[in-house]
């Protein structure tokens, strides 16, 4: 196979003429498809209309039968009603019934018991057909007492004439049985009152051959069956009257045969094609009036199909012959078509092998191949051109390949490459991978810490390259710039916003999450600039709620908000571009949200939802999904696990102070007492009241406006570790946390106003938070406890 395989990808006369008959043959067969599907839609619906038309003429039939038993039986009773007191005058009707209708089996005229006292407890008049005479008895002996059998008490039950199931006709005189059916009615007198019953049997041998006489196809056959499904006719005699058409469903279920038996129970009139002992058939069905029976003629497919089927491989023998015909009459034409172009792909090996001055072969010919000759020419004259070209344009791509590597090299410096581990905080742990499509990428993050509070962010910039490598480190440094004097993110961003769209010529924008997290509390507030939303990692997994916000550098005036959520001990904060849902594999499938969430669920589950091990198992699955797949986007993701292990309060203390300086005795002893209660070391004790003081002094002076009263509430809480003063007031906003840092190697003449108070606080106490809450400013100052020496 593989040397065939080969001959044909070296032989292009092969390859055309088997595109050639690979579409003569397409032709070919969509049109005797087409032709055979309507031939056998033809032959379908004549099959069918025969089928039905003998299906007709036998129920016509066989009902020609079942009525002339009925109207036999009707004037053998009114004669029995007209004379019902002369015995053996009902010999005489039983006898003339079989005489004038020599295709029944037998007839009982029998009556109720003592009826004809002077004849004892039985009187039937029983006729029978024995070989070509008639047999004519008086029936019913203890026995056989008839007015105990079916075909007696129906009619009397029924109030109503009626044929019966098939039962076995014993014939007690020759010792032999036949399987029928009986028609059997009451005789009533003239007051109503029943006397006796007429029955009229045919044989079910009979009446099978009778309804089988009649075949439309060779191997087609009838079944006929009763109310409750049980068989009167079937080409196999041994199912009659002992199976019905459900016996073999019980122990091989078979729908189709199930269904067609609820059918013909309900008298339905139809056609249905399925599958009877293994073979396919159709199978036409009718009721037989109203006897509550129904007829069947079932049509093998071969038989109806079968002249069709050899018409049409015939048919395709034909055709597959003249195609193999085709094929090597055109590959013979097309080999010495193409002669002349095997003499020019030797010349042209030539020219590869470097020898660029060998003579090109003149065909003289003016189709494709002497313009391919031609062209040929010009390549050769063109090449050694073109050769040289190619060694200038490398040397320049190595050089710009150079540089690229040293932006790439430049752009990662920008990134923090230091992450906080367990050994080096216990409140947070921090991890953060980048990997650009390119040499140079758009893609940004960035962390560090600041009053005890960890400033964040993570961008896509759109497009990729050196323009959004330029534009990510622009953002980078206005997000560093911005956030050393503004604490919340809403504002950072906004400002970022208006900074970035004043400047963004290139229409060029960048999707932002900044957030800051308080490491003592937990709370982070945060702002989405159409990033993607990150995903929490710790009691579940879940998506972070985020406002639709639109990019960063597009409309400079744009009002982004503000949201708050609180990060439970443990908790992964799992940040990314979309790199990571967008990342395609060979088919171009994406690798989604979806899959984000499921490895972070397995990550979760195994206890491995660290920041460090939870990049490594999203990385391990982005690249076993993506495969030997090109990366197609940057790819940047930073995880942050919230560790911080909360401590019980041990103490909690408050007092509330107007806004009047010269309460600021009662705030040291306050503040004293706290220290004092707590076993603080007097000198930190001393650090802690100057930085209360300088705090609280501050809202006093400069919160409310002149000579408007106002409160300053101090909170103290401590567990076994920190204590916290929180200062509260409902004064104007004033973060004092954004401050510049003093530069206190200056002269007292030389320092700018101001800025020293918070200078003071940020050296006595180990952090400073501010937050606006409720329209109130919370200033929030933590230190260590250290306890005094004994």
């Amino acid at each position: 196979m593989k040397k065939i395989i080969a001959y044909i990808r070296r032989k292009l006369s092969v390859r055309v003429s088997l595109w050639v008959v690979f579409f003569a043959a397409v032709i070919f067969n969509v049109a005797l498809g087409f032709l055979f599907y309507q031939a056998r839609d033809a032959v379908y619906q004549e099959a069918v209309s025969r089928a039905m038309q003998i299906l007709d003429k036998t129920s016509l039939r066989v009902e020609g039968i079942l009525n002339r038993v009925e109207v036999a039986s009707n004037m053998t009773k009114w004669l029995v009603q007209r004379h019902p007191d002369k015995p053996d005058s009902i010999f005489v009707y039983s006898r003339g019934m079989l005489a004038n209708n020599p295709d029944f089996y037998n007839c009982s005229i029998a009556f109720e018991p003592y009826y004809f006292k002077d004849r004892g407890l039985y009187f039937s008049a029983y006729t029978k057909h024995v070989a070509d005479t008639l047999r004519t008895i008086q029936g019913g002996s203890d026995h056989y007492q008839y007015f105990y059998s079916d075909w007696y008490l129906m009619p009397q039950l029924l109030e109503r004439p009626c044929w019966t199931e098939p039962y076995m006709d014993l014939d007690v005189a020759t010792n032999t049985s036949e399987m029928v059916t009986s028609y059997c009615q009451a005789i009533k007198n003239h007051e109503g009152k029943m006397i006796g019953v007429i029955n009229v049997s045919l044989s079910i041998s009979w009446l099978s051959q009778t309804i089988s006489a009649t075949k439309p196809y060779p191997h087609s056959y009838s079944i006929m069956i009763g109310r409750g499904g049980t068989y009167f006719v079937h080409p196999d005699t041994t199912k009659i009257t002992r199976q019905t058409i459900f016996t073999q469903t019980m122990e091989q279920p078979d729908t189709a045969l199930t269904a067609l038996g609820h059918a013909m129970q309900r008298g339905e009139e139809g056609m249905k094609h399925m599958e009877l002992n293994g073979v396919d058939c159709y199978v036409f069905y009718k009721p037989l009036g109203q006897t509550g029976c129904s007829m069947a003629i079932v049509c093998p497919e071969s038989d109806i199909f079968g002249g069709f089927d050899r018409l049409r491989n015939s048919v395709r023998a034909i055709v597959f012959i003249g195609l193999l015909l085709m094929l090597y009459l055109f590959i013979r034409i097309i080999t010495r078509e193409l002669q002349p172009l095997r003499q020019l792909a030797d010349e042209a090996e030539t020219i590869a092998s470097g020898q660029f001055d060998a003579t090109l072969p003149d065909f003289r010919r003016v189709d494709e191949i002497g313009q391919l000759s031609h062209s040929f020419g010009n390549m050769q004259q063109s090449l050694v051109k073109y050769i040289e070209e190619l060694k200038n344009t490398t040397a320049q791509k190595a050089s710009i390949e150079s540089d690229l590597r040293i932006a790439s090299d430049i752009q990662m410096g920008m990134l923090p490459k230091q992450f906080p581990t367990k050994a080096d905080r216990d409140d947070v742990v921090l991890y953060a991978s980048l990997t650009p499509a390119k040499e140079v990428g758009g893609d940004l993050f960035d962390f560090y810490f600041r009053d005890e509070k960890l400033f964040f962010c993570i961008g896509d910039v759109s497009g990729k390259g050196v323009p959004a490598s330029l534009f990510m480190a622009v953002t980078r440094s206005t997000f560093r710039t911005v956030s050393a004097h503004e604490s919340m993110p809403d504002r950072i961003v906004t400002t970022m916003n208006r900074t970035i769209a004043d400047m963004n010529k290139t229409h060029m924008f960048v999707t932002l999450f900044v957030g800051v997290l308080d490491l003592p509390t937990g709370r982070m507030y945060y702002c989405n600039a159409g990033h993607d939303a990150p995903l929490l990692v710790g009691a579940g997994v879940g998506v972070l709620t985020c406002d639709a916000n639109i990019p960063v550098g597009f409309l400079p005036s744009w009002k982004y908000t503000l949201q708050e959520a609180h990060i439970f001990t443990g908790t992964t904060i799992l940040l990314f571009t979309d790199g990571l849902t967008e990342a395609m594999d060979g088919a171009n499938n994406q690798f989604q949200m979806e899959r984000v969430n499921e490895v972070a669920a397995r990550a979760l589950t195994d206890q491995q939802q660290g920041p460090h091990e939870l990049i490594g198992r999203m990385t391990e699955a982005v690249h076993e999904f993506v495969g030997d797949a090109e990366q197609s986007d940057d790819l940047t993701m930073m995880a942050i696990q919230y560790i911080r292990q909360q401590s019980d309060v041990r103490m909690r203390k408050s007092i509330v102070l107007p806004n009047d300086t010269k309460e600021v005795p009662r705030l040291n002893a306050f503040v004293s007492d706290i220290c004092e209660d707590l076993g603080f070391d007097p000198n930190v004790a001393a650090d802690v009241k100057v930085a209360v003081e300088e705090a609280v002094v501050n809202v006093m002076k400069y919160a409310y406006p002149p000579g408007k009263p106002g409160d300053v509430t101090i909170e103290a809480a401590s567990n076994d570790i920190r204590v916290k003063f929180t200062i509260i007031d409902s004064g104007k906003p004033f973060d004092p946390t954004v401050q510049a840092p003093v530069d206190t190697t200056l002269s007292a003449t030389e320092r700018t106003i101001g800025g020293l108070g918070i200078h003071i606080m940020r050296q006595n106490m180990d952090s400073i938070n501010y937050e606006r809450m409720d329209n109130l400013n919370v200033l929030t100052l933590r230190k260590k406890i250290v306890k005094a020496e004994n």
